[in-house]
Parts: C-alpha cells; structure tokens; sequence
C-alpha cells in the first residue's frame, strides 16, 4: 500500500478526532456530544454535501456517463443485499440475515462525506451527480432486504411493505440531501457565494466534530459486536474488501475519473447504520439491532475510513 496515501489518511485531522472518540470511552470518560447538536451537525453535513454537488452537476454537462452513473448505482444497491444475504445465511437467521444484507446495500452518508474529505486533500475532482448516485442507493437495499425476509421468514410474512417503502423513500438524510442537490442545482453562482462560508469554509470543523461523536459511538458497540464472535466480525471487514476493490475496478468501464470511481467504490464498501436500522425496526423487528448496528458503525465503518480509502484509491490509481 502507497504509505503516503496511507499517512495522510491517517493524520487526516478529522480522523483523529474519530481515534480520539474511541479512545474516550475505553478511558471512562464523560466526553459526550450532546444528541441535539449531533443530529444538526449531521443535517449541516448532507445539507453541503448536497448543496455543492447540485452545484458541480450544475455545471456539468448530463451525457451517458452520468445516466450510466445512476444504473450503476442501482444495480449495487440490489445486487449486494442479494449475494450477501446468502452468505450471512450460513450462521445467521432469516431476519438477521435480511437485516444485515440490507445494511450493506445500502450506503452510509457519513463514509460519503469523509471520503469527499479524503479526495479533497488528495487534490482530486469528482462529479456532482456522485451525490445523486449515493442518494438513490439507499432504498432499493431496504426494499430487497424486506422482500428476502419475507420470502424466506414464513412467520414474518405479514411486513407493513407500504409503510417501509414509504420509509425508505422519504427518510430524513435522504430527503435533504436530494433536497440540497436540487437547489444547488437551482441557484446560480453569485446565490451560491453568499452562503459558500457556511457550505464550503466550515466544513471540515464540523465534520470533525462529528467524527468525535462516531468515536465515541463507535467505541460504545464495540464490545457488543466481540461477543457475537469470529463470523460477524469477518464478514464486516471481507464483505467490504470485496465490493470495493471489484467496484474499483468495474466502475472504470464507464468512467475515467478517478474520483467518481473512488467513490463508487466507498459506496459500494459502505454499510447503512442510520436509514436501513430505522427501516428493520418496522419491518423485523426479530433481527436483533445489536447485530447489524455494531457490524455497520464499530467495524466497517473505521476500517472504511482509515485502510479502505487507501487501498481503494491505490486499485484505481494502478489502472489508470
């Protein structure tokens, strides 16, 4: 692995503040985010996220990389949950094993968010519709995930289909960070300015901050997950090497830009810890959140964060 890359990811300021989260717990501290400012930094974070990429698409022109971009992005929200859940089946029950597969499906906002981090000190461009792609991924895991347990849990046949689907496309995190994409696609360069300090200037202060309160979280599920033993553990680290090094690679059939291809390959290595949970609590409630949320936020999470993003952008930069 290209030990710069490597250094620079793990001297990233903002993931320090993640270490220092972790370290936080396992000393008994009291160090604490409190929720409410938690949830407002991450809207503020998928607010901008949103806000620029509308921007970037804005400015770009909307030819068949993008169109393909968009199926793509589809296409491993469906295909993950698919081949995953029949892996997971092997030590796992049907609603746990629909849970977590619908977990790795779908894609987490925040890995998003710091791999644009990890690009933008990289000094590498990427494409506005790359926050589209990540918007429209997160409910066709749900969906696939719900429909594997229905199917194969005879006693839990009964799932509110409406009800979830309707969750799944009005979720918060996805709301607004289509929303944000909408308007930034809307507003014009001079309306955009006026609020570039707060979209762009203090972005990487609040990121870190937040990065705080997922070490600490993170930290928190940490031993939950050790007790469930060697399988899970394994899983929520090979899972995410694969998809994200054969993304790395099948992503350049259709682009040439190293960041978009980064970044599919994050998205494809990513696991939901926010939308699919709120999901699974309505339609199985007999998968056990102390499972599929420590798998998620305490292993792929980190590991994505610090030795992925490395290793992802070495793949792409060797084939270009």
């Amino acid at each position: 692995m290209d030990l710069h890359l490597l250094v620079d990811n793990l001297t990233n300021p903002a993931l320090l503040f993640f270490f220092l989260g972790i370290l936080a717990v396992q000393l008994k501290s009291d160090l604490e985010i409190p929720p409410n400012s938690s949830k407002f930094i991450s809207l503020y974070l998928l607010f901008s996220i949103g806000f620029k990429g509308g921007q970037e698409l804005a400015h770009s022109n909307l030819d068949s990389e993008i169109w393909w971009s968009l199926l793509f992005g589809i296409f491993l929200a469906i295909i993950v949950p698919l081949y995953t859940y029949y892996i997971l089946r092997i030590r796992f029950s049907v609603p746990n094993a629909g849970a977590i597969a619908a977990s790795y499906g779908s894609v987490s906002a925040v890995t998003f968010v710091t791999a644009i981090s990890f690009l933008e000190i990289e000094q590498i461009g990427f494409g506005g519709h790359m926050v589209a792609v990540m918007a429209l991924m997160e409910a066709p895991s749900i969906i696939i995930g719900v429909l594997l347990i229905s199917i194969y849990d005879k006693a839990n046949c009964e799932i509110p289909m409406k009800k979830v689907l309707r969750h799944a496309l009005t979720n918060g995190s996805v709301l607004l960070i289509l929303g944000s994409l909408v308007i930034g696609f809307l507003a014009s360069d001079q309306q955009a300015q006026g609020i570039k300090p707060f979209t762009t200037d203090i972005f990487k202060g609040f990121l870190a901050v937040f990065l705080l309160d997922m070490g600490i979280t993170s930290g928190k599920k940490l031993n939950a997950l050790l007790k469930k033993g060697v399988f899970a553990l394994a899983f929520s680290i090979v899972i995410p090497i694969i998809n994200g090094c054969v993304v790395a690679v099948a992503s350049g059939l259709f682009t040439e830009s190293i960041g978009n291809r980064f970044l599919f390959a994050i998205l494809a290595a990513s696991a939901s810890y926010i939308a699919v949970p709120a999901a699974m609590r309505i339609a199985a409630p007999k998968a056990n959140p102390s499972l599929y949320l420590p798998m998620a936020l305490a292993i792929t999470f980190p590991f994505n964060i610090t030795l992925g993003m490395p290793l992802y952008l070495l793949i792409i930069q060797g084939m270009s």
